[in-house]
């Protein structure tokens, strides 16, 4: 099977698609799998250096005023021209976007091509593009089974959860701790902000670790994103060591499956990898996207008891202490946390999803 996987910008397009890549290498090793993304996100950098090939269109996000629509026309247009020339040379069985700008353009050309298209969505609320060509191509893979009523109702709207949490859920406690070199004696909390860091996270928790609110039962594995790493360095000084600094952590699983509790944003991604763990967070969705769809993303776990949502206007460093200790000291609330996030959780999504794509490109289903 020959397949081509569209989707970047940020971690949360990426993620998925990677860990989707993986699987079908495990799952059929004659599988040929080219990624299409944008010449300037972060694909450019973290899919090449996870083995795949991948070729580049232009792309950018949808203009909502008459000044950008020309540009992004040009744009779109360009970007579109480019990615039928890349599938009439690879000649897949079958495109799948996962999101982000470069997605549309790929999948628009595939259509064209009358190629076999898949859409996945990640969030709780679709986005623009999702939502406009769902009803175009033979499959939506939902990783919420909330989100289906967002879609136009001809859309082939199918729950397979997100692919990235297949890899964190076979990662095994005692070997995580093991790896990182932590102490199992210990509560461990695991803070994070995505894949390019959170700036109000890092104001938080720097405050809070400078201030000396760090229980002294607790280790800290925070994770402060590049481009915040040196600031927050500089302001927390010589550090416990149970305090671990990292700008940026390839071993995410295992720090996932280490961790008692997270604190970070509410990520589509994230939160399949919390909810595959059952690991119970405190969740800070980011106010700077698009139809706010991180809050929408976290109220789910919160309505089912697996997180405690907090919006970013009213999180500080005494906020935060105070629902570390509250959790801290109610095992009984973490465990019930922790369980209702497994619930709905779905760490066969790989495996739905690797079927869900041979069936449309008619493909082998069964074990290489």
């Amino acid at each position: 099977m020959r397949i081509v996987i569209s989707g970047g910008g940020t971690g949360g397009h990426i993620y998925p698609a990677l860990a989707l890549a993986r699987y079908l290498r495990r799952r059929d090793p004659q599988a040929e799998l080219l990624f299409v993304g944008s010449e300037e996100g972060l694909e450019q950098k973290i899919v090449p250096a996870a083995g795949f090939a991948m070729e580049t269109v232009p792309a950018r996000g949808f203009q909502r005023n008459l000044r950008g629509l020309l540009p992004f026309s040009r744009v779109l247009w360009r970007g579109l021209s480019q990615a039928r020339k890349i599938l009439n040379r690879f000649q897949p069985d079958i495109v799948f976007g996962t999101g982000g700008y470069v997605s549309a353009p790929v999948i628009m050309a595939a259509l064209l091509s009358r190629l076999p298209t898949a859409l996945h969505e990640q969030n709780a609320l679709p986005g623009l593009a999702n939502r406009l060509l769902a009803p175009l191509v033979e499959r939506v893979c939902l990783s919420f089974e909330e989100s289906r009523g967002a879609f136009p109702q001809r859309s082939r709207a199918v729950f397979t959860g997100n692919p990235r949490a297949s890899e964190v859920a076979s990662v095994e406690r005692r070997a995580a701790q093991e790896q990182l070199g932590l102490d199992p004696s210990l509560e461990t909390i695991l803070v994070y902000g995505g894949s390019r860091g959170a700036l109000r996270i890092n104001e938080v928790v720097t405050d809070f670790l400078a201030a000396g609110s760090l229980p002294p039962s607790t280790q800290l594995l925070y994770v402060t994103g590049e481009i915040y790493y040196r600031e927050v360095k500089e302001k927390l000084g010589l550090l416990p060591k149970r305090v671990r600094l990292y700008p940026y952590l390839d071993e995410m699983p295992a720090a996932l499956a280490a961790a008692d509790l997270a604190v970070t944003r509410a990520g589509a991604t994230t939160l399949a990898e919390l909810t595959a763990l059952g690991l119970p967070a405190i969740l800070v969705p980011s106010p700077n996207v698009v139809h706010n769809h991180q809050y929408h993303n976290a109220r789910l776990l919160e309505k089912a008891g697996a997180a405690l949502l907090i919006e970013e206007k009213n999180f500080n460093r005494y906020r935060l202490q105070r629902e570390l200790k509250r959790l801290s000291g109610a095992p009984d609330l973490l465990g019930r946390m922790g369980r209702a996030g497994k619930r709905m959780g779905v760490p066969d999504a790989a495996e739905r999803l690797y079927r869900c794509l041979c069936e449309i490109a008619k493909g082998p289903t069964g074990e290489s």
